[in-house]
């Protein structure tokens, strides 16, 4: 890449400035390159920034002064501010973060015995309207940056240091609002840096991205990156699929298996996680789960059965805990790793389904699309 090419692929702040934030490996050497630095210089700044967490560049004692004065000049750094910050009563955490342009994102905190995972999102709204989605129904506003991204990692490790009650990240997920493939580029710079030894040194079994099911995306991301895998399947044929997920009608069945497949023979990764919320009366019954068995065949799978949690608006309801059951037994039955989430957060709306922050709907565009949920 040449120095004009990286100029101008640069993520840039609204004011003109570099986010060095979400500037992976790559990124901060193409950066070095056009700044005449040494790439040993990179390794430095990520540690600087994403394991001590230090934004003063005068700190960084182990960088030239004139390379710190280079890096002021043109960067900026920045971290997403909570709107507001509320916790369930079984420890979920739930903040809603403001970004640059006056938008605002939902992150999940979720504490378990042993881990804590942090669900964070990768667009403001979602374009892709799934059935079962509160997110979906707002609409689609923009992209987040590699920068907003890995942001929201900095914002709740710090938050979690503040209250003192030795909670950390081990997991994150790629679940919130948003398609994470959606936003391919951000996405794989922030999930680099979640995943580098000179970062935040996360296992790559401990990131995971989660997609309804972008094939070409899903084919480009085995190229690049070795992360786990979630799919959103929701359901075990085209039609019932292309109700609940409309963009099967686009990437169907057919086409995503196989492109699965190819994720995990090109990757470090022995299965594939499979989502499935449970619909009351829709994709809950035992023909649904023998059609499972039939489509997922060979495929290395771990099944994650969802509880639906319905938001105001949704023509859906939550498949009864006895069907659910039932449906799991006939999975392990036939050999599948099956697991029925644990709801989490449910009370302060913070549960799979229900990130629901403030978004401006490029479709009515003006229209701010406040909910409820998150006020």
């Amino acid at each position: 890449m040449s120095s004009t090419a990286a100029a101008e692929d640069r993520p840039l702040t609204r004011s003109g400035r570099v986010s060095l934030l979400g500037l992976d490996e790559a990124g901060l050497h193409a950066l070095l390159q056009e700044l005449d630095e040494k790439p040993f210089r990179s390794k430095q700044l990520r540690q600087w920034l994403h394991q001590r967490r230090v934004f003063d560049f005068d700190a960084m004692t182990d960088l030239a002064k004139g390379f710190r004065g280079k890096l002021a000049d043109l960067s900026e750094l920045r971290v997403p501010q909570a709107v507001f910050d509320r916790e369930s009563g079984d420890g979920t955490r739930k903040w809603l973060l403001a970004l640059e342009s006056g938008q605002a994102v939902e992150t999940v905190y979720i504490p378990e015995r042993g881990r804590g995972t942090l669900c964070v999102s990768s667009q403001v709204g979602c374009a892709l309207d799934c059935g079962f989605c509160s997110t979906g129904k707002q609409g689609f506003n923009r992209n987040l940056t590699a920068a907003e991204i890995i942001g929201q990692l900095h914002f709740a490790t710090r938050a979690l240091e503040q209250e003192g009650r030795d909670r950390r990240v081990t997991n994150v997920v790629m679940m919130g609002m948003g398609e994470p493939l959606a936003n391919f580029r951000n996405v794989v710079a922030a999930t680099n840096l979640m995943v580098d030894p000179y970062a935040w040194a996360l296992s790559r079994r401990r990131v995971t991205l989660s997609t309804v099911g972008l094939v070409p995306a899903l084919y480009r991301l085995a190229d690049v990156s070795n992360i786990s895998l979630a799919v959103s399947l929701h359901a075990p044929n085209d039609a019932l699929r292309d109700e609940i997920v409309p963009i099967n009608r686009k990437y169907p069945l057919r086409e995503l298996l196989p492109a699965c497949e190819h994720y995990i023979g090109n990757t470090p990764h022995h299965c594939i996680y499979w989502e499935y919320v449970m619909l009351d009366g829709v994709n809950d019954s035992q023909g649904h789960a023998r059609q499972l068995i039939d489509l997922l065949g060979n495929i290395p799978s771990k099944i994650n059965l969802i509880p639906f949690n319905p938001f105001p608006g949704t023509h859906y309801a939550a498949s009864p805990r006895e069907r659910i059951q039932r449906f799991a037994d006939t999975l392990q039955r036939a050999g599948f790793i099956t697991t029925i989430r644990r709801t989490r957060g449910q009370d302060i709306d913070g549960a799979c389904g229900q990130l629901v922050g403030q978004v401006i709907n490029r479709r009515n565009q003006g229209k701010r699309g406040t909910t409820t949920a998150s006020a």
